[in-house]
Parts: structure tokens; C-alpha cells; sequence
């Protein structure tokens, strides 16, 4: 358990450090568009090809992914965007976040499981 942990923890750290210079480079709330589908995409493709081996769940699932993707920075950027009044953008970034995540899932599995 301490392993997994420290796993997690260490994923964690290089997956918010990848989230962070996104943000510098693209600003927000692009960056967290960009992130969100980018490890959605990268998530499917673990999930195949991890299969078995899912000891390695914990760094690049749990840690890397959960530290690089953003659904609270993703809320507050959709709230940013309400309160400033861009309704209209405000939902076509919920949309566009939610919509192209679930396309790149299935897209890095579809990947995954033809490149297995």
C-alpha cells in the first residue's frame, strides 16, 4: 500500500507540473481544455494497454493523469467564464471539454486495442 502510494505521489507531482506549464504556455481556459482531452486520450490508451498490468495503475493512472488533468480547474474556469458574463463561451467550453474527452477516450482506446 505504502508503494502504491508513493506512486500515486510521485505521478502526481510530474503530472501537475506538466498541467502548469501547459497554463503558462496556452493560458486558461484553454490549457485546461487541451489537458483534459490530451489525459482523457491517454487514459484510454493506458487502460488497453496497461490490461494486466495494472501495477502500474497507481503511477500513471492515479498519479500522472489525476495530477495533469483538471476537472477543478475546469470548473472554475467555467464559473470564471459565467461570472464575467460569457454565457454563450461558458457553455461551449463545457460542451467542447466534455464532448472531446469522451471522443479521446474512445479514440486511445480504439488505439490501444488495434496497436495490442
Amino acid at each position: 500500500m505504502i508503494s502504491a502510494l508513493l506512486h500515486v505521489a510521485l505521478g502526481g507531482a510530474v503530472g501537475s507540473v506538466l498541467r502548469y506549464l501547459a497554463v503558462q504556455a496556452l493560458g486558461a481556459p484553454m490549457a485546461t481544455l487541451v489537458v483534459n482531452v490530451l489525459g482523457s486520450f491517454a487514459i484510454g490508451v493506458l487502460f488497453v494497454v496497461l490490461g494486466p498490468k495494472m501495477q502500474y495503475a497507481p503511477l500513471l493512472m492515479a498519479g500522472l493523469l489525476g495530477g495533469f488533468t483538471t476537472f477543478s480547474s475546469f470548473s472554475l474556469d467555467t464559473l470564471r467564464l459565467v461570472e464575467a458574463g460569457h454565457i454563450l463561451q461558458a457553455a461551449a467550453y463545457v460542451a467542447g471539454t466534455v464532448l472531446l474527452s469522451l471522443i479521446a477516450v474512445a479514440l486511445g482506446v480504439a488505439l490501444a486495442r488495434g496497436l495490442a
